[in-house]
């Protein structure tokens, strides 16, 4: 059974920084994408970054050149560090993994950034 654990999450000023990080367990793969989405107060919940193996990563473009997934597959863990954070990045975070057509998701973190 697969299970993700979220932590990290936050009250954070406009341009400061926060890291995220999503401790997985059970029988995940290294070509097990893995990532996060988010979600702010009243809308869907968008994809935000993804990892594969330790080498291709994804971003939305909102978050590329302020966000860096990372992910350490001997301890099934994905990292998100998050710079330059702006007061649209406000969302609950959710960590996922996708296994086959099958999405895990962890149960969300705040990330709350004031202007």
């Amino acid at each position: 059974q697969v299970q993700l654990v979220e932590s990290g999450g936050g009250l954070v000023q406009a341009g400061g920084s926060l890291g995220l990080t999503c401790a997985a367990s059970g029988s995940i793969s290294r070509f097990n994408p893995m990532g996060w989405y988010r979600q702010a107060p009243g809308s869907q919940r968008e994809f935000a970054a993804s990892i594969v193996n330790e080498i291709t990563t994804t971003y939305t473009d909102s978050v590329k050149g302020r966000f860096t997934i990372s992910r350490d597959n001997a301890k099934k863990t994905v990292y998100l560090q998050m710079n330059s954070l702006k007061p649209e990045d406000t969302a609950v975070y959710y960590c996922y993994v996708r296994m086959g057509v099958r999405y895990y998701w962890g149960q969300g973190t705040q990330v709350t950034v004031s202007s």
